[in-house]
């Protein structure tokens, strides 16, 4: 079966070659495509040079823009499954075996991969604020338990990811627990897999700053459009 291994990328030069490497070490089956999402660094060219897939956009569109250009490109290239992976070096690429194991077992269409399922992680207390709002409101919904629900590393079968593909079908900024609702809404079955992270190399992080508050109330507003509108195409 195919597999294919998004990273979505913007300004990690610091950390893609490493990030490259070790997929191919532990996920060597795998393609991965790049998708650099207007970055003003060497990101692009060391990617190109690792050859593995690349594909640029212009500018920066944002992070659920570049994921949804790697589900347009799998679903095009039919893939049969997709895995997302954070350009930083968080996400570590052995655990990509735990996800696969899951969903086999499980007859899943979607497995997120929790941090929290392996033993205690470290976070903020306004992010693990956030994740405990989420998962509870995840839980109201759905009815499953999602201990993660902001984890950008997971595993989605071709139902789902070319489900994703659509444009209304996913979001411009922040894909997290609206998308869990959204794919449940759907039928989708979605289960957890315990996977090792750690913290990114860089010390970026996209929830820093006053960003979790803003985050917080985005995605507030992104659960009620779930709430209120149709399953999607």
């Amino acid at each position: 079966m195919d597999y294919l291994i998004i990273v979505p990328a913007f300004n990690e030069e610091l950390s893609i070659s490493d990030v490259i490497d070790k997929i191919r070490q532990h996920v060597p089956f795998a393609d991965i495509l790049v998708v650099n999402d207007g970055s003003i660094d060497a990101t692009s060219l060391i990617a190109k040079g690792k050859k593995v897939l690349v594909i640029n956009h212009p500018f920066n569109l944002g992070y659920g823009v570049a994921l949804q250009t790697g589900f347009r490109f799998a679903t095009m290239k039919r893939y049969d499954f997709v895995i997302t992976m954070d350009a930083d070096g968080q996400h570590v690429p052995s655990s990509v075996n735990k996800l696969i194991e899951t969903m086999n077992e499980g007859n899943a269409d979607v497995v997120v991969g929790s941090r929290f399922l392996e033993g205690p992680y470290r976070v903020g207390i306004a992010k693990r604020m956030g994740i405990w709002l989420f998962s509870v409101i995840a839980k109201i919904y759905t009815g499953i338990g999602v201990t993660d629900p902001t984890s950008g590393f997971q595993l989605y079968n071709r139902k789902v990811f070319s489900h994703l593909a659509i444009a209304e079908n996913y979001p411009f900024d922040y894909p997290d627990v609206n998308i869990i609702m959204s794919l449940h809404k759907r039928q989708f079955k979605i289960v957890e897999a315990p996977v090792m992270m750690k913290e990114s190399k860089s010390g970026k992080s996209m929830h820093s700053g006053l960003k979790p508050l803003l985050y917080i109330i985005r995605m507030f507003l992104a659960i009620i459009m779930v709430w209120v509108r149709g399953s999607g195409k």
